[in-house]
């Protein structure tokens, strides 16, 4: 095969540049647009460097179909076959030789390479094409690549090549590596703005605005949509509606072919929408953004862009990842412009209006910033790396995201004290995320294989009951009888072979297949989805208590009654989520295959409505209780633990505070103003150490009314020493014992005004104020009539008996004439009792 004659492109004035400075540096930064020629031009021209020989370029791509066209185009310059001096390696399929030197992988292909050889022996050059795109893989392979080159392979050279990001942080990255920029060339693109009407379908919008530009412009059509689904659908639009009319401008009506482009494509699709339209016919290509960049698609004139893309989002709060549709970016949208004015002047219409191009973010935020960081975190494992730290990122991954993927992988066993188990490391063999990898080899170990196959590959696709004509169907077992079913689809026979591929690097034979076995399906989600296994609320149907304590409720009759149910698919909303993929496990199968992460809780509470400490032993698995049964012999100290506790939340006045009690407490704390040293009995101090002073008292109390036998004014006492207690008793006594001869007690409620209540008549002859402590606090002495109603209140009796007595005993002679008021009190005798009767 004699290679074609070769096309100048931009990209070749700059090859010589590009050489010397590889020549001399480790990294180097290449910033050309698309169309420039670097991805099929540049490795060529590196082969024949001196430091390279004998030595292979691994370039990476960021998807499959990009990276076959590229090798097919640069196999074809070169007049060789693919897998000679150009082969490529992707998922599944792998075309080299022992002759070629340049291999064109995705970039999950160049992350195994290196754990298993993180040397990269024999590999002289590692090209990072695309990287723009920053997808969660190429900031792993370039990390991991940088780390190569740091300890083991000073000689290894990067070129990271980008067609609208920023160079300079890269450059930096690559310890100041130059930047070198091409001008790239490309035909004007005319804009035309075509928003939507708000009453019409973006499917029919994009129907409608396809059928214009057959009318009006020349050369095949590229038409942007988010994801398959919206592909298939203006498929039928254009299928179903009026025959589609080409311009006549260079003769009558041509035939028009509508074909798809999108991931999960087979290689021959894919292939067949990339490829040179036929002679005399015209294309129209709907692509997801697979087709932005990296690929090259023949006789394109006009772009349809839609304005939109689907994007993982992940939110650590709920753990999952979930595909959404959003705005592309500015630069994402001048890129697909771009695809108009590869061959010349070309058209781009926008379904959206001009002023909204100001609205558009700049770049999107890069993949690594907003992933699902599972897979990252099994990777850096595998690679013997526990802490993403130790490598250098053009962005770090986010902390929050990498403890929750350490968490769920060691949920599902491949992590154990930081580093990777063996199964950890089988895991990341399979190339599967986490989840489903676990999946397959517990079903291989389970004897279910054949049914782990299946469902691996149901959940690594989209769902193929979704938009059809079943109804709103959440159980997952209703797509594994649709895939042991005779019924032919597309998406059903993708997933078939899919799961034909698990089952042979599983090693279970075809004849084994038990895809029936419906009893299995609950227990191998399980297996991927440990943190989503689900209890049915008492009495609710359809509602959920998921193992992390949230919420979910799932509608689908089948479902809604199980007691245990297992979600694939949730919404992650935070109040209660919805379940749109879930099915049915068994509490004995939790129990069976889940018992290392069921704990076993002696649950030790106060119930406050029945003043009681109740005990229970739950068996729970997260937020969900398994089974509860009464604790016949708690801990004693965990009840007395929970007594307390209740008493603290109850507050004090759950005790029983007698008079004398209170007058322990009271007194005490008029004393403490005296000697600071007396230990403090307020409220405050004695909610917080209940542990120490009542707890010695409460063994074997389990209830409020037991309370009722303490003896509190004992126990207080208890927490004075003997010294405390007698200066307690000589400088606070409870009582006073007045002239009358009555011990009347001593009102300690105000520490700072201690207090005497007691009949005008009982003191007579008292000629001072009494006083407390040592004589240095007078008593504030409340005197009462006859009738115990307060008629005065001093300090200063002298001052009383001197002053103010005389009007007191002009009211008292005529209100209590029974009664004795003399006229000098000092002299009188104290009495309880009225006027002696005169014989």
């Amino acid at each position: 095969m004699s290679p074609p004659a070769q096309v100048s492109l931009p990209i070749d004035g700059l090859i010589p540049g590009l050489l010397d400075a590889l020549l001399g540096r480790r990294g180097v930064v290449l910033q050309a647009p698309p169309g420039a020629g670097k991805t099929t031009r540049i490795p060529i021209a590196l082969l024949r460097e001196p430091w390279l020989e004998g030595q292979r370029i691994i370039m990476l791509e960021p998807r499959r179909i990009a990276a076959r066209a590229a090798a097919a185009f640069m196999a074809r310059s070169l007049g060789e076959k693919v897998g000679e001096t150009v082969g490529y390696r992707v998922r599944r399929d792998t075309v080299v030789g022992p002759r070629t030197r340049i291999e064109v992988v995705t970039e999950g292909v160049l992350t195994r390479l290196i754990q298993h050889d993180a040397a990269l022996e024999g590999i002289g050059l590692i090209i990072f094409d695309e990287f723009h795109e920053r997808s969660i893989h190429a900031d792993l392979g370039l990390a991991l690549t940088l780390q190569s080159q740091d300890l083991l392979r000073a000689d290894l050279r990067i070129l990271v090549m980008s067609a609208t990001l920023d160079g300079a942080p890269i450059a930096e990255l690559l310890d100041g590596a130059p930047v070198i920029t091409s001008e790239g060339r490309s035909f004007p693109v005319e804009l035309r703005y075509r928003p939507p009407r708000p009453d019409t379908r973006l499917e029919a919008g994009v129907a409608s605005v396809v059928r214009e530009a057959l009318l009006t412009e020349e050369g095949d059509v590229l038409v942007f949509l988010p994801g398959a689904s919206e592909i298939r659908r203006v498929a039928e639009h254009l299928s179903t509606g009026a025959p589609l009319e080409t311009a006549r401008t260079a003769g009558p009506n041509v035939p028009v072919r509508v074909l798809p482009l999108f991931g999960s494509l087979s290689p021959r699709e894919q292939d067949q929408a990339i490829a040179p339209g036929r002679s005399g016919q015209r294309k129209v290509v709907l692509a997801t953004s697979i087709a932005e960049t990296s690929l090259t698609i023949e006789g394109v004139r006009t772009v349809i862009d839609s304005g939109l893309a689907r994007v993982p989002r992940y939110s650590p709060q709920s753990g999952m990842s979930r595909l959404v549709t959003v705005r592309v970016s500015r630069a994402s949208a001048e890129q697909r412009r771009g695809r108009a004015g590869r061959l010349g002047p070309g058209v781009c219409y926008r379904l959206w209006a001009a002023h909204q191009d100001h609205e558009l973010v700049p770049r999107a935020v890069p993949e690594i910033l907003e992933a699902d960081l599972t897979p990252l975190t099994l990777e850096l494992a595998a690679a013997g790396i526990s802490d993403p730290a130790e490598l250098r990122w053009l962005d770090q991954p986010p902390a929050p995201a990498v403890t929750e993927a350490r968490a769920l992988l060691r949920s599902l066993g491949a992590l154990s004290d930081g580093k990777i188990t063996a199964h950890g490391l089988r895991m990341a063999e399979l190339g599967l995320h986490p989840r489903l990898a676990h999946l397959l080899l517990r079903g291989k170990e389970l004897g279910v294989g054949g049914t782990a196959a299946d469902l691996a590959a149901l959940l690594s696709d989209r769902d193929i009951l979704k938009g059809g004509d079943t109804g709103q169907d959440e159980d997952l077992r209703s797509r594994l009888e649709l895939l042991g079913s005779p019924k032919v689809s597309r998406d059903i026979d993708r997933i078939r072979d899919e799961a034909k591929v698990w089952r042979r690097q599983l090693g279970v034979r075809e004849s084994d297949r038990s895809a029936y076995d419906m009893g299995s399906a609950g227990l191998l989600l399980a297996y991927a989805y440990p943190d989503r296994i689900a209890q049915r609320r008492p009495g609710q149907a359809g509602r959920f208590l998921l193992r992390n304590g949230q919420g979910a409720s799932v509608a689908s009759p089948a479902l809604a009654l199980a007691d245990y149910l297992v979600a694939a698919d949730l919404d992650g909303q935070r109040r209660e989520s919805r379940m749109y993929l879930a099915a049915p496990v068994s509490l004995e199968d939790i129990e069976s295959h889940f018992a290392d992460s069921i704990e076993v809780e002696d649950r030790v509470e106060w119930d406050s409505a029945r003043g009681v400490v109740t005990a229970q032993r739950r068996r729970r698995l997260g937020a969900i209780i398994l089974s509860e049964a009464p604790l016949r012999e708690p801990d004693p100290a965990h009840v007395l633990a929970t007594l307390l506790e209740g008493i603290r939340r109850e507050g004090l006045a759950v005790l029983p505070w007698t008079d004398s009690a209170q007058g322990v407490r009271q007194r005490a704390e008029f004393l403490r103003r005296l000697e600071p040293d007396l230990p403090d009995l307020s409220d405050a101090t004695l909610e917080r150490s209940l542990e120490e002073w009542l707890g010695p008292h409460l063994h074997g109390v389990r209830r409020r009314a037991d309370l009722a036998a303490l003896d509190l004014r004992q126990i207080l006492l208890g927490q004075l020493s003997w010294e405390q207690r007698r200066s307690l008793d000589d400088l606070a006594p409870t009582h006073f014992v007045v002239p009358s001869g009555s011990s009347i007690a001593i009102d300690y409620s105000d520490p700072s005004a201690p207090a005497l209540a007691v009949r005008l008549q009982e003191v007579f002859g008292l000629p001072e104020t009494p006083r407390l402590a040592r004589g240095t606090v007078p008593l504030t002495l409340h005197l009462l009539s006859p009738a115990r109603r307060p008629v005065q209140v001093t300090r200063d009796l002298a001052g009383f008996w001197g002053g103010s007595y005389f009007e007191v005993r002009k009211e008292m002679r005529s209100r209590y004439p029974k009664h004795n008021w003399p006229e000098d009190p000092l002299k009188a005798e104290a009495t309880r009792h009225t006027k002696k009767r005169s014989s």
